[in-house]
């Protein structure tokens, strides 16, 4: 079948490079909660703390690892205090802390390689090695941080998510080690109003997990990709009832009942892989799911069938990229999906009702085979933006929304895409409708 032919109703422009960027590749970067600041994992054993205001580095954090930092999270609700957690190709995980001056510290001016008579006082500035979390056999892949900040989760090349609950400073307790997978596990990511975990991995599937029982269980396995799945993010808290809403439903009750599923349903889920494809789940409401139908993959331990689960796929995206997709992002702002991976290209996506033009023509058949909810889906996905070799002819590594906070910001909510590359920068993208 033809890729559907999209007349792009958006543009995106390069912003900003945040400089010096890193000698070495870069793997991920992650936003602060709160402050305008970005965390980027590096190759050469190092994180480093850009400003979003200036784009230069105010920090870099160094002396935690033996090899690769792969991956980076912030600690969210930490008021006063930033908290960063590290993983590494060293299989282990780092906890670093700084005290924060505020809001009102000035993120613009201040930079790494001040004034000499500064030198004291940066130091004390500086992130503070606070623990080592062991127990992995082989590198962290990846690591995340629960919406409430109680729990902290990590997986690895050796098939294994551990769940780590800080009980007071720097005193992690194991409470789970997962090992459903059968391949290396390349991302987790928490549900963002639920203590619900998902993990993605070389096996081709994503796993959910939750406590029962004062012990963590699978309660759902997804199996759609044929190949590696490389990233898994779920939807911001509240986007879908919000963003269908304000489209409006117009007295149209196919577009109500909708809502009303995507209410009940919770937060979906977004997918990558080796594919090539991008694709969204949703779980389906307990009330019209027997039991039955939940069990499908799930190991066969003693607990409660509440817990289970049934996620199905609501939607393949437009296939844009012609490599391995490495990295989604789902806007909790404007509910647009971001992605990118081998090819070096950006893709933006947007959701509308099918009966929606807003400017934007299709031709063609769409690459969409029919799963077991999109038909009846009274909305689709289309490509608002795209842009090519983004990195020149580097691999992307990771993409992510952020607030955006420089000068040139035209709104309070305005956002920003980061993209993290195998050339070791880190690029800040403006996106925006065309003639806007």
């Amino acid at each position: 079948m033809e890729t559907p032919l999209t007349t792009p109703s958006h543009k995106i422009e390069a912003l900003a490079t945040l400089s010096p960027p890193s000698n070495s590749r870069t793997w991920q970067t992650a936003p602060h909660p709160s402050l305008p600041l970005v965390a980027t994992a590096c190759s050469d054993r190092t994180v480093r703390v850009y400003s979003l205001t200036s784009f230069t580095l105010l920090h870099s954090v160094a002396g935690g690892h033996k090899r690769s930092v792969r991956a980076v999270s912030w600690k969210p609700h930490t008021a006063g205090q930033s908290v960063l957690a590290t993983g590494s190709f060293d299989a282990s995980a780092g906890i670093w802390r700084r005290e924060e001056r505020g809001l009102e510290e000035d993120y613009t001016n201040r930079r790494v390689g001040g004034d000499e008579d500064d030198e004291e006082e940066d130091d004390a500035d500086d992130y503070q090695f606070s623990c080592i979390l062991d127990g992995h056999e082989s590198e962290i892949k990846s690591l995340s941080w629960s919406p409430s900040g109680q729990y902290l989760a990590t997986c690895s090349r050796d098939k294994s998510v551990w769940i780590w609950e800080e009980l007071e400073d720097d005193n992690f307790e194991t409470v789970a080690v997962l090992q459903e997978h059968d391949g290396d596990v390349k991302c987790v990511a928490w549900h963002p109003e639920e203590d619900l975990l998902a993990s993605a991995s070389y096996d081709d599937t994503v796993r959910l997990y939750r406590e029962d029982a004062d012990d963590w269980v699978q309660v759902s396995l997804i199996s759609g990709h044929p190949q590696t799945v490389w990233w898994v993010q779920f939807e911001g808290s509240g986007m879908s009832k919000k963003d269908f809403r304000q489209a409006g439903s117009n007295g149209n009750e196919e577009r109500s009942r909708h809502i009303d599923l995507l209410e009940r349903s919770g937060p979906r889920l977004a997918t990558c892989s080796d594919d090539c494809t991008v694709r969204v789940w949703r779980r389906i409401p307990k009330d019209t799911t027997g039991q039955g139908s939940l069990n499908a993959g799930i190991p066969s331990i003693i607990r409660s069938f509440s817990v289970d689960e049934a996620w199905i796929q609501e939607a393949i995206l437009p296939k844009r990229h012609d490599r391995a997709v490495y990295s989604v992002s789902w806007s909790q702002r404007t509910g647009m999906i971001v992605s990118a991976g081998s090819d070096g290209k950006i893709v933006v996506y947007r959701e509308r009702w099918k009966d929606q033009t807003n400017g934007i023509t299709t031709t063609g058949e769409v690459d969409n085979p029919t799963t077991q909810d999109a038909e009846f889906s009274p909305t689709e996905w289309v490509v608002v933006a795209e842009l090519f070799s983004a990195h020149d002819v580097f691999e992307i590594n990771h993409v992510c929304w952020a607030k955006r906070s420089d000068k040139g910001r035209r709104s309070e909510d305005e956002e920003v895409i980061v993209s993290t590359g195998d050339d070791g920068e880190v690029r800040v993208w403006t996106v925006s409708e065309e003639g806007v």
